[in-house]
């Protein structure tokens, strides 16, 4: 088991207890059922950010806290260096580094974003989360599917759009895709 993704899932769990929450209202939030919720809790079951995004504004606890355990502290500015960026494997197939986590009180929440490439007969996972979302191809070709319409972007090209509506991606020519993502 991924130790990042079962600390993910213990924070998850001393959340609800401090707070006094079910793990009913809690996946009732994810939109999920209660024992693929308490699989994410136990580092069992895929963790998306989208969902501990929704998590940490209900709560109104800071999304790097639910990630890494860690305060933001800078509120002036905060650098991340090429490759440095705190960094969650949610599955097997995504890694997302943020780009912000030590920037106390951020409007938005910018991560690269590794897509390795899957069988495209695999099933695409598809999540949503409130807000907005901007996505900009750094390396490969992203396939991303928004409610039913989906899209081809190639290196350099970007789209924006309400991240309340079912998406999901795919990295394209058996090749790893690279995007910046920001959640707004």
């Amino acid at each position: 088991m991924d130790e990042a993704i079962k600390q993910i899932g213990e924070r998850l769990k001393g959340l609800r207890d401090v707070l006094e929450i079910s793990a009913e209202d809690v996946a009732q939030l994810c939109e999920t059922d209660v024992e693929t919720y308490l699989k994410m809790e136990n580092g069992e079951g895929e963790l998306s950010v989208s969902n501990l995004q929704k998590i940490s504004k209900k709560y109104d606890i800071a999304l790097d806290v639910l990630l890494f355990g860690e305060e933001p502290h800078m509120s002036t500015y905060y650098l991340t260096r090429k490759g440095k960026g705190m960094s969650v494997e949610r599955i097997k197939a995504y890694q997302y580094q943020s780009l912000a986590s030590g920037f106390r009180g951020r409007k938005a929440d910018p991560f690269m974003v590794t897509v390795e490439p899957k069988p495209e007969t695999e099933e695409l996972h598809k999540n949503s989360h409130q807000g907005q979302e901007f996505d900009m191809v750094t390396e490969g070709t992203l396939e991303l599917t928004i409610g039913k319409k989906t899209l081809v972007l190639n290196e350099g090209d970007s789209v924006y759009f309400d991240a309340s509506q079912p998406h999901g991606m795919r990295a394209l020519n058996n090749k790893t895709v690279k995007f910046l993502a920001i959640i707004f």
